[in-house]
């Protein structure tokens, strides 16, 4: 009976093993999250050309096994997203989650997240303060940097090397767009600059006529941080309106899926100031050929790649470059993975990123301005790097949070 029970013992112990090892050698699933409808449409196509180019650059596989990459798209509204992770995720199976896009969209696959501990989850280019820095998921990875991060230094160069000292913002009325606009009035405003109004607009808003209309004439620019669509929309609604205020744009207010987009009066964009985690003319070898790469591979492409490729890309890298170290070792939970994730040294088209105790990039910040390409185009040229910037813009984290998150009336300044 002893013999007996030794050796079904031993057979269910090689088939337990057999099963391991068949598992080990299964291709990974990675999920791709983007708004591939709505008005992010056009940043959510570029989201997924990033990742593209990332598999491209590990040939499709990492730690030794193929990777499946499975879509899902989203319309930048938060149910969406947690709609499309949940066909992802439990209906897929997948290993790994890369996206979302938008901000609001973020937070909420940050809460998901904590439901599937099965799972690794890493940002595309969502980058609402909040995500990370409020209740973090310890499953949920971002190695792009939050709006307020991609603003840093902008207010100091919009009072000091422009002179602009009173200025009306114009935003998206979700997470995100707070981030952002905390960002520049950290420093604007602690310079003496002024914010004389706010005016916070729906996603997806057609009609700017009323906005444009009570935008006060005393100012000397106007900050604006909408994208996609809605960027497009106002533009062209505030210059035919006859307004002509300098502007000082977020980060997805002149990106590429912006400036690359049709029909706009481009005299007016030329002279807008933003930051961000890109510079469409960053001189730096690495930078230059991942352009080149964008160009080669995507003949339906932006005229440069946008920070929307860009964060999609470099959090995909990530997810390959770990893997590569733990020979796709998912075991556990991923521990091993998650580990390799958290100590990362990334080495990426604009510089090395590390990620904070919160799995937050850390990162060099562009500061930008739009000039024309001689032949019709437009594209954002360098004017200064901030390096390393963490997601507590410098200031000690418990000063920081002092002053609370970015919301729809903070940060104020007179």
């Amino acid at each position: 009976m002893l013999k007996k029970l030794l050796s079904m013992t031993a057979a269910a112990t090689l088939v337990v093993g057999a099963g391991a090892a068949a598992a080990q050698d299964d291709p990974i699933k990675l999920g791709g999250l983007a708004t591939l409808e709505g008005p992010f449409a056009v940043p959510g196509e570029d989201g997924i050309r990033g990742i593209r180019m990332a598999l491209e650059k590990f040939g499709h596989e990492a730690g030794g096994r193929e990777i499946e990459l499975i879509t899902a798209s989203s319309d930048a509204s938060p149910d969406s997203a947690v709609d499309a992770a949940r066909r992802l995720v439990e209906n897929d199976e997948v290993d790994v989650l890369v996206g979302p896009l938008s901000g609001s969209e973020g937070i909420a696959i940050k809460n998901y997240a904590k439901d599937h501990p099965e799972v690794t989850f890493v940002n595309g280019s969502s980058a609402a303060q909040r995500t990370t820095l409020d209740d973090p998921s310890e499953n949920f990875f971002r190695f792009s940097t939050d709006g307020a991060q991609w603003q840093a230094g902008l207010g100091e160069y919009a009072y000091e090397e422009k002179g602009y000292e009173k200025v009306a913002i114009v935003a998206e009325d979700y997470s995100f767009p707070y981030s952002l606009v905390m960002g520049f009035m950290t420093d604007f405003c602690k310079l003496g600059g002024q914010v004389v109004e706010k005016f916070y607009v729906p996603l997806g808003t057609r009609d700017y006529s009323t906005t444009v209309a009570s935008i006060p004439q005393d100012i000397d620019a106007l900050y604006v941080a909408l994208g996609g669509s809605d960027a497009i929309n106002f533009l062209s609604q505030y210059q035919q309106m006859g307004s002509a205020k300098p502007m000082i744009a977020g980060s997805i207010t002149v990106d590429q899926t912006v400036l690359g987009a049709k029909g706009q009066q481009r005299d007016y964009l030329a002279g807008t100031i933003t930051a961000g985690p890109i510079a469409d003319n960053w001189d730096d070898p690495k930078w230059v050929e991942f352009k080149e790469t964008y160009a080669e591979m995507f003949d339906d492409g932006l005229p440069s790649p946008s920070l929307f490729a860009h964060a999609y890309y470099v959090n995909t890298l990530a997810v390959l470059t770990a893997l590569d170290e733990v020979d796709g070792d998912l075991s556990d939970n991923q521990a091993a993975f998650r580990e390799a994730l958290k100590n990362l040294e990334l080495e990426t088209p604009t510089g090395t990123i590390s990620v904070d105790e919160n799995r937050n990039a850390v990162a060099d910040i562009f500061i930008t301005e739009v000039v024309k390409d001689g032949e019709g185009g437009l594209y954002n040229e360098v004017v200064k790097v901030v390096p390393e910037v963490n997601q507590t813009l410098g200031m000690p984290e418990e000063e920081f949070l002092a002053n609370g998150f970015a919301s729809r009336d903070n940060p104020s300044c007179p």
